[in-house]
């Protein structure tokens, strides 16, 4: 196979976006990322585009090829990819083996979603559940929060964790995300609630005291409370790839995508031996360090898929940077602050810098990009020179995870 490198990103502002359509979204991050690897005057051979709803929210189905015209890509091959929540992961797999494979040596991936718009109470819920197995759980109402919450109070069990150690996940990533001017959230959580404070909504000590009122932090999916929780975001992402020999023509910083992986469990949730290991995760993941020749203690930063803070704690277990039960306690400890023993989710995560479903795991990579080129400003890791993703598509049953370096 041949190396594969990225030579260029492009990130829009995540957030509520009102005065743009998930296209114009699609068409920003497209064309920063092209005018970023200075590729504008080739011609790409292939365009993949992840967005898992655009026809449930935006009656838009024909996204992949509706961009490579708008943008004047044409007669690139263009394809639309759906893998839930891990749309984006999966896009930059296929465009990583048409590289690798020889198929093709110029590919742009893009992944967005709009979503804000939507004024139906609990339809964006309801359309994101329609990946759990119809059947045996979405026919009963579930919902990607419930699961959550499941996850929540199976772990703290287990584990004799504390849900305090899960605000501190909240309180780091909204801390990271004051930092990302593309963030949906750029508050840390103390400013939330001096926010509340002034105008009227309580009074707290300290931010412990505010995030256990459930009036200020209501229960979401028990024991899940907002601040445990992403929002729903407009916003889309890109990134352009070519192979790695060919990256110092186009760019002065390429950075190369060393592992790939990509693995399923089972689809039903009680089918699993235990729902607080990520079978699919732990298989994916080392796909990618074995690809790469890395092990964990190789990594110097991550962007893990935290939808809800219980997933930033297990994933970072399950990826081989803390033992089983052990990575909550270790957010608390902080260990996964930007300074700490393995950064985690500098960006915000999901959490802050915000969800739009098929942005999310190529936004993970952008931020890895910028991060290896030392171009994360407030936020950067320093140093870093190699970084991997998780992007968690279902509920767990199909999990992308990307590792980059440096060149």
């Amino acid at each position: 196979m041949r190396e594969v490198a990225i030579i260029g990103v492009g990130h829009t502002k995540f957030g509520r976006l009102k005065d743009k359509d998930l296209m114009d979204l699609l068409i920003e991050s497209s064309i920063q990322a092209i005018d970023n690897s200075k590729t504008s005057d080739n011609d790409y051979d292939a365009v993949y585009v992840a967005s898992m709803c655009s026809g449930e929210f935006n009656q838009m189905t024909g996204v992949a090829s509706a961009l490579v015209d708008r943008i004047n890509l044409l007669p690139a091959a263009a394809d639309h990819i759906k893998n839930g929540p891990a749309s984006g992961g999966s896009a930059i797999k296929n465009a990583f083996y048409s590289i690798a494979s020889g198929l093709c040596d110029l590919v742009l991936v893009t992944g967005g979603e709009k979503m804000t718009h939507i004024t139906v109470p609990g339809f964006v819920t309801s359309a994101v559940a329609t990946i759990t197995h119809h059947s045996a759980e979405r026919i009963h109402g579930v919902s990607l929060p419930s699961f959550a919450g499941l996850l929540t109070r199976a772990y703290l069990d287990k584990y004799n964790a504390k849900i305090e150690w899960l605000d501190s996940i909240a309180i780091k990533n909204h801390k990271n995300g004051a930092l990302n001017p593309n963030a949906h959230f750029q508050r840390d959580i103390e400013g939330f609630m001096k926010s509340a404070i002034k105008k009227g909504r309580g009074n707290w000590n300290n931010i412990n005291e505010y995030l256990r009122d459930l009036k200020a932090n209501p229960i979401i999916a028990d024991p899940l409370q907002l601040f445990h929780i992403c929002p729903i975001s407009d916003g889309a992402a890109s990134v352009v790839l070519c192979p790695a020999d060919q990256a110092k023509k186009y760019c002065d910083t390429p950075i190369k995508i060393t592992g790939v992986g990509q693995a399923t469990d089972t689809h039903i949730i009680y089918e699993r031996e235990d729902m607080t290991v990520l079978d699919a995760l732990q298989i994916c993941s080392k796909q990618a360090y074995k690809m790469a020749k890395k092990v964990p203690m190789d990594i110097d930063v991550a962007e893990l898929h935290d939808a809800f803070a219980i997933l930033e704690a297990v994933q970072s277990e399950d990826m081989g940077f803390f033992k089983k039960g052990e990575g909550a306690k270790a957010a608390a400890e902080g260990k996964t602050e930007i300074g700490g023993e393995i950064p985690i989710n500098p960006s915000g995560g999901l959490k802050a810098r915000g969800h739009p479903l098929g942005a999310t795991g190529i936004a993970q990579v952008v931020e890895l990009v910028w991060q290896l080129r030392g171009e994360a400003g407030k936020r950067q890791v320093e140093g870093a020179k190699s970084g991997i993703t998780c992007n968690f598509g279902g509920f767990g049953n199909n999990i992308v995870s990307i590792l980059v370096e440096r060149m």
